[in-house]
């Protein structure tokens, strides 16, 4: 003990810290941030500032926005999220403590029966068999050459084990960065719930116009159904002309029957996403509006700001964070740790004792403790603690890696399907200016009115395709925003990383 406590008092005031110190996550994609653009961003839309948090304000429409909001102040996901932050915080404020003296009030009564007399005799009582008087209260009483030892105690003990090692230093390191791990999480659930939403609200509007076109489409053809049998009745149409009119209704209202279901499918997942029971919304979705289309230009950013603000990658980095501390926790495990107690306090063998200040009671016990012989399980931790680092490494680069590749697909993808959606509405400008000429014939005389309901439904075929691309396009763009990690708020205040 003389040779090893000037050994843990140097420790102690140079206050080491074992393991290796946190450096910041591994460079993955510099060639990307050297770059400083995304490969497929060369769509006009696409513009190579930061994204706006709130994107989906950008889609201008009022209930999406109100749907968003609701959802990120009441889902159960939100409210999850939240509580692990509570308890991330909370273990963060106990490994804080860890390396504080404790101190805390104590009563003691301890009775004991012992062979022979000496512990009675250092109790100041008598142990023979003929003992009487205030010797039998102090020290209890004897037969058959045993003692009985009566002692009480009040006061205060205490304990402290000082952070030699840094081993409390880095679990306080591996628990701040599991708060911030924590703060990550629930900025990626706020970015997946808002995509979610905004998909869910974007697809029920396609849906619904899809429904309403499709029963126009299906009342055209039952006016040119009516038609061709009255032709039928009077000889100058085929039987042929009636069943394929027929066999083109009966498959349109087939169409139709299965959009019903879908709508009542997205109105229900806007209701859990929201946190409400299903069929809370449906009278405020039932009426059918256009579907929201994108800001003429569109905020990307850069991959840079990408991999610093995406908030999967972000706790990916927390939990490297994390995973390097442990190494240095396990690490102090190996070395000796030391533990003092004391205790204060007022007592003897009677219970009047502890009313007497002149029976005052100190004891220090200074305990020196190290596992020197634990058949290397101590460094087989150490060994599996670096292995850990190493795995959270290769899923930070991978996390990074899908991410910059989430980005460029969702970008090539919203750009194919802004070109798509401009042949389509050019095909229905087609069809509308046929729709016309074939009236102006049909005015004429030189068209039939079968004629002009089947362009009509050739036209509304075209709007249908329309109002899919368009829903399509959205989707992409919201798409390109969860890519990029948008649609989170900044917390009002995280612990600092180190």
């Amino acid at each position: 003990m003389r040779k090893a406590f000037p050994l843990l008092a140097t420790a102690l005031v140079a206050g080491c810290t074992v393991g290796p110190n946190y450096k910041g996550p591994p460079a993955v994609a510099s060639d990307a941030a050297a770059r400083g653009t995304f490969v497929r961003a060369g769509d006009g839309a696409l513009r190579p500032t930061p994204g706006v948090a709130r994107w989906w304000e950008g889609l201008g429409d009022p209930t999406l926005t109100r749907l968003v909001d609701d959802a990120l102040a009441h889902s159960p996901n939100i409210d999850l999220a939240q509580a692990r932050i509570r308890e991330a915080r909370a273990q963060l404020r106990q490994q804080l403590t860890t390396g504080l003296p404790t101190v805390g009030p104590s009563v003691t009564y301890l009775h004991a029966e012992l062979p022979g007399g000496g512990l009675g005799a250092l109790a100041g009582g008598s142990t023979s068999g003929d003992s009487t008087g205030e010797g039998d209260a102090a020290a209890g009483s004897s037969s058959g050459g045993s003692s009985a030892l009566n002692v009480y105690n009040v006061g205060a003990t205490a304990s402290w084990e000082p952070d030699l090692f840094g081993g409390a230093r880095r679990g306080a390191e591996q628990a701040r960065a599991n708060v911030g791990r924590r703060f990550a999480d629930l900025a990626d659930a706020q970015v997946s719930l808002s995509a979610q939403v905004a998909q869910a609200y974007v697809s029920l509007r396609d849906v619904q116009q899809r429904v309403r076109l499709n029963a126009q489409s299906s009342e055209l053809q039952r006016r040119a159904l009516a038609l061709t049998r009255q032709r039928y009745a009077a000889g100058t149409a085929s039987a042929l002309d009636v069943e394929r009119l027929q066999m083109q209704l009966e498959s349109t209202d087939a169409q139709i029957t299965p959009l019903g279901a879908q709508v009542d499918d997205y109105l229900n997942q806007l209701a859990v996403l929201t946190g409400r029971t299903p069929g809370t919304l449906d009278a405020t979705l039932s009426t059918a509006v256009p579907v929201p289309v994108p800001p003429a230009e569109v905020p990307i950013g850069d991959p840079a700001s990408l991999i610093a603000h995406r908030p999967d990658i972000r706790s990916a980095e927390r939990a490297l964070a994390a995973s390097n501390a442990q190494i240095g926790i396990n690490t102090a495990r190996l070395f000796p740790s030391v533990r003092f107690m004391g205790i204060l306090g007022l007592g003897g063998t009677r219970p009047g004792d502890v009313f007497d200040p002149s029976n005052l009671t100190t004891l220090l016990a200074p305990m020196l403790q190290w596992s020197g012989l634990d058949w290397g399980r101590g460094r087989a931790a150490v060994r599996q603690a670096e292995a850990q680092r190493d795995e959270a490494e290769a899923q930070y680069r991978e996390t990074v890696l899908e991410a910059l590749g989430d980005a460029e697909t969702s970008l090539s993808r919203f750009g194919n399907t802004r070109q798509q959606l401009g042949q389509l509405v050019r095909a229905e400008a087609a069809a509308a200016r046929a729709a016309r000429l074939n009236a102006q014939r049909m005015a004429a005389g030189t068209s039939s009115v079968l004629d002009q309901l089947d362009i009509e439904r050739q036209r509304l075929s075209a709007s249908i395709a329309v109002a899919q691309a368009t829903a399509q396009l959205t989707n992409s763009y919201v798409g390109v925003q969860k890519s990029l990690g948008l649609g989170w708020s900044e917390p009002a205040a995280e612990p600092g990383k180190r």
